[in-house]
């Protein structure tokens, strides 16, 4: 049932990422310049929160170096590039287990 989930919410993010990537492509195609939206700007436009909310909970459930170098790093990476890792990622973490030739699974 977790691998379903793990499965279903990848290719959700795998979708959000390819219809990020198109809006980029549309302004970049509108306006003439390359512009990716970052996860910050992307944040921005679907919360009204600061994703600078978050920092004392990071700080203080992982440590204070999990904020400077690694979601500040995250939050200015383009939107359609972390969401297509991360779906990536869930959709291997969900795919079934190949079976074993040769051996009985009892």
């Amino acid at each position: 049932m977790i691998r379903g989930l793990f499965r279903l919410v990848g290719i959700l993010l795998l979708a959000a990422g390819f219809v990020s990537l198109i809006y980029d492509g549309a302004k970049w195609i509108a306006d003439k310049i390359v512009h990716f939206t970052s996860v910050e700007e992307a944040w921005n436009i679907v919360s009204s929160s600061d994703p600078q909310v978050f920092r004392p909970v990071i700080e203080r459930t992982l440590g204070h170096w999990a904020w400077d170098p690694i979601a500040l790093t995250l939050l200015k990476q383009p939107t359609w590039l972390v969401l297509g890792i991360l779906g990536a990622v869930l959709i291997l973490l969900g795919r079934k287990k190949k079976p074993l030739i040769g051996y009985a699974r009892d």
